[in-house]
């Protein structure tokens, strides 16, 4: 059988803790040419205040494979990076919160009992993904914004690095710029993190209970899958209007409402599922890589600190 084997000794919240967010990082290494390529084409069909002062003239995009070709050609392989830094920041402080202490709170809730009931798993998720938010808000705004911005134009760049970013925000938008989109975005994790980590448990647990499937690589391969799949389905709407809100420049929205209804008026419903090929794509492939490698690494760290 390919990989670690299943340890006697169950893993420890801080194993947990270190393996989410560095399973987390080496899925979004993988994975992020995917979100960058979503970003983009949901902030498609807004104007952004480039293309407004006619400092870029605007690019459309068809697909998710023809974004990767068009920004590649107009923008050069890096564009497709663009926010890496704060892609991996983001990481290591959100995902070690909502899945790393998943368990542990799920356990909370139950009082330690064997038994554990739909409400228990979904009010974990719901609580580890509202407190990852609240501590990692900033790098995912900063993330959004580098993703957005086209890089084909210099002067119409509106950062010019990480720390810029931080700064430029902090300083135009003042501190509460830098957690813009928190509602959308706790709205967001509390059914991203209920529908993918519920779902998961629920698929590996009926794997292991009504399948030859033994709590290994294929058993973890599948359950992310699905995973994936049912949270694109459930949270593309909500992730839409996050992605638009955040990127939004000061007064361009009201509201998250105002964000939403302003899509609704001029681009319609289907406006709400824009992206939604390369989120499935990102979100499918990041479950799997981020579950598999969360799985193994949890068994590698309990491995090495029992011998």
């Amino acid at each position: 059988m390919v990989g670690f084997q299943p340890v006697d000794v169950p893993p420890t919240a801080a194993v947990k803790f270190v393996g989410a967010g560095t399973a987390a990082c080496i899925a979004d290494l993988l994975t992020f040419p995917l979100d960058t390529a979503k970003v983009r084409l949901q902030v498609q069909g807004e104007t952004s205040i480039s293309e407004a002062m006619g400092k870029v003239p605007a690019v459309k995009y068809r697909g998710v494979f023809g974004t990767i070709i068009t920004m590649v050609r107009t923008e050069g392989p890096l564009s497709l990076y663009s926010g890496l830094v704060a892609g991996l920041q983001r990481q290591m402080s959100f995902a070690s919160v909502r899945i790393g202490l998943y368990d542990s709170v799920k356990q909370f809730y139950t009082k330690g009992s064997d038994h554990v009931s739909i409400g228990s798993r979904l009010l974990a998720g719901c609580t580890t993904g509202g407190m990852a938010v609240a501590l990692a808000q900033p790098t995912d705004v900063v993330k959004v914004r580098f993703q957005a911005q086209a890089r084909s134009n210099e002067c119409a760049r509106r950062y010019c690095g990480t720390i810029d970013a931080y700064k430029t925000i902090a300083k135009e938008e003042g501190i509460r710029g830098l957690w813009k989109g928190t509602g959308p975005n706790i709205a967001r994790n509390a059914i991203v993190n209920c529908t993918e980590l519920v779902t998961y448990d629920f698929i590996k647990d009926f794997l292991l209970t009504s399948t030859p499937l033994s709590d290994n690589l294929p058993c973890h391969f599948v359950s992310a899958f699905g995973a994936g799949l049912c949270t694109t389905v459930i949270a593309s709407p909500v992730d839409v209007v996050k992605t638009r809100y955040m990127n939004s420049v000061l007064g361009q929205y009201s509201s998250v409402l105002n964000c939403a209804a302003a899509m609704m008026a001029k681009e319609g419903l289907l406006a709400f599922y824009k992206g939604f090929m390369p989120s499935f794509l990102r979100l499918g492939s990041w479950n799997v890589v981020m579950f598999v490698t969360y799985e193994q690494l949890k068994r590698a760290l309990m491995a090495a600190n029992h011998s």
